[in-house]
């Protein structure tokens, strides 16, 4: 194994920028891991070593004029399978888009090729993002790499699997309730939701629009910081793009990792803890928590009611928009066709044939269910009351940011379960993103950074930081700081995944 892979992607950057190695060197030794150890974590769906080393080589072709890209030029870096990419298959983890290679790239695809960095393959996730422990892949689950009978989060674990078990320095993921920093949490990586349309969702496969964001998935804040300044900024491709431009995460980062909170207002979400909440998890929070005084922050407890009511609406908001946006996998123009018995089968029949056996159980429940709140009868008292809940969120977090210039709780309300454990309770599994959802409906930022790992079961815990609209900036600051005081984490001798 090549020390290569244990190094961050902002060590990575600076050696090829010192000619210490070169894209080609680093990128082999993260393929020759994935063929170490991806057999049994199963972060990949596809891997592309041939059009990563020919990226590589063209990197380090450009590094030898003088001509790098971007300061990750050559880096590596892992896709969620949700974003389009051309010549390589975009399944979304469903049966419905096997085999499905898309003509265009995503607009943060293309950007990251743009400025050079290898991909090196499509990770893993639950079949339309619908889920919180990637076990809804049609393709099978993935598995946590510090114990692979454990979850690794979901929808995006994946992504959180490939960056925890060293076989990507950096991976791109989607968070539309949580996706990004439950896996981040349970994985004891760095997970992070941008600011509502400040990076562009074209090419992102939508499961909902008003809620997905890109996002970084890395093992430091720095990396998280260097590459979501690369993927943000205005899109005229995408019509709900901000057009204020992602700046100063990197000098954020580089600040709060100094150690110095002074003068910062730190608000501990008082309905965000308590009962459901693991004993071990909220030990980790309170040590954080506890670690914020002592770099400076003033912390104060801040109540938010309407959050009580955050997953109730989530849960008719998110099906409503799915119902709407999987309606196209008609079977009629891409995507699974199968067609029934019977010599001329009608359309309808055809639809019904395809979508049977293309969706999942997950995916099937949630469109019936977004269905039923979208009907006549139903949308005033349902739909339209969850949209009333929203506004609320919305309403309660402006008042908090008067108070506070963050808010924090712990990010997922346990460690990493078990595989299995919570297949046959939807609401069990719905449960994971109580402390992700409000910052998705409101738009806000959010950032999970490790906080430890459990003294009961030894797996990594995550806290959360939440920041208003655009101020993504502070995310960065409390994250590095707090990535300083509580030391190293994720370590590769942590891992049930051979070294």
């Amino acid at each position: 194994m090549s020390d290569l892979i244990l190094k961050t992607a902002a060590e990575l950057a600076d050696a090829l920028a010192d000619g210490r190695t070169t894209s080609v060197e680093l990128t082999q030794a993260h393929l020759d891991r994935i063929a170490a150890v991806d057999g049994d974590v199963h972060a990949f769906l596809h891997i592309d070593a041939e059009g990563a080393l020919t990226q590589a080589a063209a990197s380090d072709a450009r590094r030898a004029n003088g001509d790098a890209l971007h300061a990750l030029d050559g880096v590596p870096i892992a896709v969620k399978d949700v974003l389009t990419t051309t010549g390589l298959p975009t399944t979304c983890g469903s049966k419905m888009l096997e085999g499905w290679v898309p003509p265009y790239d995503a607009t943060v695809v293309k950007k990251i090729k743009d400025a050079g960095l290898p991909i090196l393959g499509k990770t893993n996730m639950d079949e339309f993002a619908m889920g919180s422990s990637t076990e809804h892949s049609a393709y099978g689950p993935t598995k946590n790499p510090w114990k692979l009978d454990r979850i690794p989060g979901g929808s995006g674990g994946g992504s959180a699997a490939a960056v925890a078990a060293f076989e990507a320095p950096l991976a791109l993921g989607t968070d539309t309730g949580g996706s990004i920093r439950q896996p981040g949490a349970v994985t004891g990586t760095v997970g992070v939701k941008p600011t509502y349309g400040s990076v562009s969702r074209y090419g992102l496969v939508a499961l909902a629009n008003s809620l997905d964001q890109v996002g970084p998935v890395t093992r430091t804040v720095l990396d998280s910081a260097l590459l979501h300044e690369l993927i943000g900024g205005h899109d005229p491709l995408d019509s709900t793009s901000t057009t204020t431009p992602v700046t100063g995460l990197v000098d954020a980062a580089r600040a709060g990792a100094t150690g110095d909170l002074k003068g910062l207002k730190v608000g501990v979400i008082k309905e965000l803890a308590g009962e459901g909440w693991a004993p071990d998890v909220m030990a980790k929070f309170n040590e954080s928590v506890d670690l914020l005084t002592k770099l400076g922050a003033d912390v104060v407890e801040v109540s938010t009611p309407s959050f009580e009511h955050a997953m109730a609406a989530y849960y008719l908001i998110l099906p409503a928009e799915c119902s709407s946006n999987l309606a196209k996998f008609d079977a009629m123009r891409y995507g699974l066709r199968v067609t029934p018995d019977g010599k001329t089968p009608s359309a309808e029949a055809v639809m019904k044939a395809s979508r049977d056996a293309g969706f999942g159980d997950e995916v099937k429940r949630r469109i019936i269910l977004g269905t039923y709140a979208l009907s006549s009868g139903y949308y005033d008292a349902y739909y339209g009351q969850a949209q009333k809940i929203r506004t609320l969120i919305i309403e309660d977090f402006k008042k908090a940011f008067e108070q506070v210039d963050v808010l924090v709780s712990p990010t997922s309300p346990s460690t990493a379960f078990p595989l299995g454990a919570k297949l046959d309770d939807p609401l069990a599994m719905y449960m994971q993103d109580l402390a992700t959802i409000p910052a998705n409906l409101a738009g806000t930022p959010g950032i999970s950074v490790p906080a430890g790992v459990s003294d009961e079961d030894g797996l990594p815990v995550g806290v959360q930081v939440l920041a208003p609209v655009l101020e993504d900036a502070r995310l960065y600051r409390v994250g590095a700081a707090l990535e300083a005081a509580v030391g190293p984490v994720l370590s590769i001798d942590k891992l049930e995944v051979a070294r």
